[in-house]
């Protein structure tokens, strides 16, 4: 690697990690059209959970997991149950290209609570990018009378508002509880939420989605790390660009196994999101380092 560019190793782990998620959503795709959306998200979190505890005991983290801030971390629980939920949801009835173009919004909204919860200052160029943003998931619904406009849609644009909150709550967290109590009793909370609601309605699982399930364990697991070093050691304004790339894994994959691919308004819709969203992360760069040289 050039020692001249020491970003260069977290955009391949950014790189990395929007391919590993790609195929965690793929399994996730696959599993929601045999088994309820609540219930894929209670195996999201039960198939992750074993990997999760060998990580705390690697890292010597379990004896800090009951030091935590309880109501914020149920807070996070509750939202993660309901985006995956609705993500699962989504993806059953849509391809990863269209679930990713509207999931892109997350990054726009997340600034935007910024402002409200975290009383962070947003000039009027960012309120712009944002709103440029909003009118690009106008252009992937369709709402003049395209079949888009569905609650699958929604039910994405659902997913991403539950996780820009929990983003913010996230950011709020950190300022006193480890990242490892975080992760740790977000999977826990996902779980057992995700197998009381889906009780009900349980499927067995069949023998030949073992794999599946392992599969969307490992994906997911080794994403995240790929996402914590891609960010642990690059600059933010040069890696976060790259975590778009997830929409061209997605456009892949959905050719590779179900021969589509996305129409020209959801590209065109996709393309205004991710601009602005860029947009926004060098204004963030170019803000802190006039505050902080």
């Amino acid at each position: 690697m050039p020692s001249h560019n020491p970003n260069l190793r977290s955009i391949y782990a950014m790189l990395a990690a929007a391919g590993l998620f790609s195929l965690m959503d793929t399994a996730m795709k696959l599993l929601s059209e045999i088994y309820p959306a609540m219930q894929v998200t209670a195996l999201r979190a039960l198939s992750s959970l074993p990997l999760v505890c060998l990580y705390l005991l690697y890292r010597g983290a379990f004896k800090n997991l009951l030091q935590v801030r309880w109501p914020l971390h149920c807070l996070r629980g509750a939202l993660g149950v309901a985006m995956l939920t609705l993500f699962a949801y989504g993806l059953k009835r849509l391809s990863l290209a269209e679930a990713y173009s509207l999931f892109f919004i997350a990054p726009l909204l997340i600034t935007a609570l910024s402002v409200l919860i975290l009383k962070e200052r947003v000039d009027l160029a960012r309120w712009c990018a944002i709103a440029v943003g909003l009118g690009g998931v106008l252009v992937v619904l369709r709402p003049q009378g395209g079949d888009f406009l569905s609650l699958a849609g929604l039910a994405v644009l659902g997913a991403a508002a539950c996780y820009a909150v929990s983003a913010i709550t996230g950011r709020i967290l950190s300022r006193s509880d480890a990242s490892e109590s975080m992760v740790f009793w977000l999977m826990v909370m996902m779980a057992a939420g995700g197998v009381a609601l889906s009780y009900h309605e349980w499927v067995a699982i069949r023998r030949e989605d073992w794999l599946l399930l392992a599969g969307l364990s490992v994906s997911g697991f080794l994403g995240q790390l790929a996402i914590t070093e891609a960010f642990r050691s690059g600059k933010a304004s040069s890696v976060a660009p790259f975590e778009y790339s997830a929409l061209a894994w997605g456009m892949g994959l959905d050719w590779l196994l179900w021969r589509t691919l996305p129409d020209e308004y959801t590209m065109l819709g996709a393309a205004i999101i991710i601009a602005s969203g860029i947009y926004l992360v060098r204004k963030e760069a170019v803000h802190v380092e006039s505050e902080h040289p």
